[in-house]
């Protein structure tokens, strides 16, 4: 897995914030903070410091902090919860304060090698047993990913699936006459079904139910919507990424992407969602979803463990719904995979390493798929049989088929790892944002201006690394044979 996908999946774009005193930084640091529970403290106790941004993946972390500190006494984690949207910056400001935590999911921004070059993060090859890369499938460990000049800083968590879902509420496609004989929603399975639900459920409730419930506060829901109806249509980059096949950035040059933001404020036009969709947070949505505001929510697999938890189990879901037809394009996923890591800084070494080759275990992977919360890198604990009394995510479980093995340039060419892209704004995230409120008005020359950008700064990244004497090329990120609909294998370049 790679930490981006659980930064509500490729979502932020975020650019560290420079401040000056640690004074400041220790104002700003302001989260979620839970001791770990369990055992009876010694006297010669270690605290660690852990870092994370996960909300409904919480109840798996403070299990997994419990049951390690039974097992390791001595041994006291401290959990911080940092919002996700702010989780960079404030991760930047502790590196300035020097108060990092010990061990830590990865921010988003710097990019990895980064990190590593500025000593934010430390190898684990000294802290961890030695048989920890063997415990894991191929590939999931390599260079170029979580091995970085032959020494292993990360690895994955979870393996790719379609992370993404459109959900739907029992109650209201039931009282819309949306459902199937056994009272589950009725899924749509085109782009036209799903209008056509959410105009139903607006209709029959007598306009006192949002056909579709947005919570764009952050910035990211929209895009996660964006990014899952865009492959459906075709486009292989996602939200996010760029076309293989050309190497490419595509926004505007296929036309997939206009699409796509049409049929989302096809939504807006009708008046099929709720007014407050930019101010209203993702959190507080999917809440109000659970009390029946809205048909339809888009979201990820993150939202059933919180749903779970507060006992709203009548819901239905599906994904990579297509303009007509079948899915032209899937989520990929490659090999390799980052979640959290080391500070470099931590006084504690030996203990972070303790935590840090627990929370990868197959133990923990497989308490993390019952939990609901995702599926495991490890291939034996994805088996619907032991969530079979949680049908939604037994659903998940069974649609990995809708994820296929992408092309990776890190494979082809490690050295890719090592190149740094310019930031650049705004953000896709941004864009639709900025389209959802009416200030973006001419939508195919805002596509035109990010395309333009992001293919830019790709390009100005591999010139600064062939400038550093690595070896790389805009070829590393074009594979002409690659068929989106099929699994890809990436070969190293010889």
């Amino acid at each position: 897995m790679n930490t981006s996908r659980y930064s509500r999946r490729a979502f932020l774009r975020n650019t560290a914030v420079t401040l000056g005193s640690a004074a400041v930084a220790e104002n700003l640091l302001t989260a979620c903070t839970v001791p770990g529970g369990g055992g009876t403290a010694a006297a010669n106790t270690v605290t660690i410091n852990y870092w994370d941004w996960f909300i409904s993946q919480a109840p798996w972390v403070d299990n997994e902090i419990k049951l390690f500190q039974q097992a390791h006494p001595n041994i006291k984690v401290k959990k911080t919860t940092q919002a996700v949207d702010k989780y960079p910056d404030l991760f930047a400001l502790a590196e300035k304060g020097n108060s990092t935590p010990d061990v830590f999911m990865i921010p988003s921004q710097p990019d990895f090698v980064t990190q590593i070059n500025n000593k934010w993060v430390r190898p684990v090859d000294d802290i961890v047993p030695a048989s920890f890369k063997s415990r894991f499938p191929d590939g999931a460990i390599r260079e170029g990913s979580n091995v970085i000049n032959g020494k292993l800083y990360s690895a994955p968590l979870s393996t790719g699936g379609p992370w993404a879902q459109l959900y739907l509420d029992n109650q209201n496609f039931k009282q819309a006459g949306l459902s199937n004989a056994d009272g589950t929603p009725r899924a749509p399975q085109t782009w036209d079904e799903i209008i056509n639900a959410a105009e139903t459920i607006k209709k029959k409730s007598n306009g006192a139910v949002n056909g579709l419930y947005i919570g764009n506060k952050e910035g990211n829901q929209l895009a996660w919507g964006f990014h899952m109806f865009a492959l459906a249509a075709g486009a292989p980059g996602g939200a996010w990424g760029n076309d293989y096949r050309t190497g490419k950035f595509t926004y505007a040059s296929n036309r997939t992407y206009q699409d796509t933001i049409e049929f989302l404020l096809e939504f807006k036009k009708r008046g099929l969602v709720n007014n407050n969709a930019l101010t209203l947070g993702d959190e507080l949505a999917r809440v109000n979803f659970t009390q029946h505001k809205g048909g339809m929510i888009i979201g990820g697999v993150w939202n059933q463990a919180s749903w779970a938890a507060a006992g709203y189990k009548e819901y239905g879901m599906t994904s990579l719904v297509p303009p007509s037809g079948t899915p032209k394009a899937f989520f990929y996923t490659s090999t390799g995979g980052t979640f959290v890591a080391v500070s470099g800084n931590t006084k504690h070494a030996k203990e972070a390493g303790a935590w840090f080759d627990w929370i990868y275990s197959k133990e923990a992977g497989k308490r993390w798929v019952q939990m609901g919360e995702d599926l495991s890198i490890f291939a034996e604990n994805n088996n619907p049989s032991i969530v079979a009394d949680n049908k939604t995510f037994a659903q998940y479980v069974q649609e990995i088929k809708l994820a296929r093995l992408g092309p990776d340039p890190t494979v082809r060419n490690p050295d890719v790892a090592k190149i740094k892209v310019p930031s650049y704004t705004p953000s896709i995230n941004d864009l639709l944002t900025g389209i959802w409120s009416g200030q973006v008005k001419d939508i195919h020359g805002a596509l035109s201006e990010l395309e333009g950008k992001a293919n830019a700064a790709l390009a100005q990244g591999i010139k600064d690394a062939q400038g550093q004497g690595l070896k790389v090329s805009a070829q590393d990120y074009i594979f002409t044979d690659w068929d989106p609909n099929k699994d890809y294998i990436t070969k190293p370049k010889a």
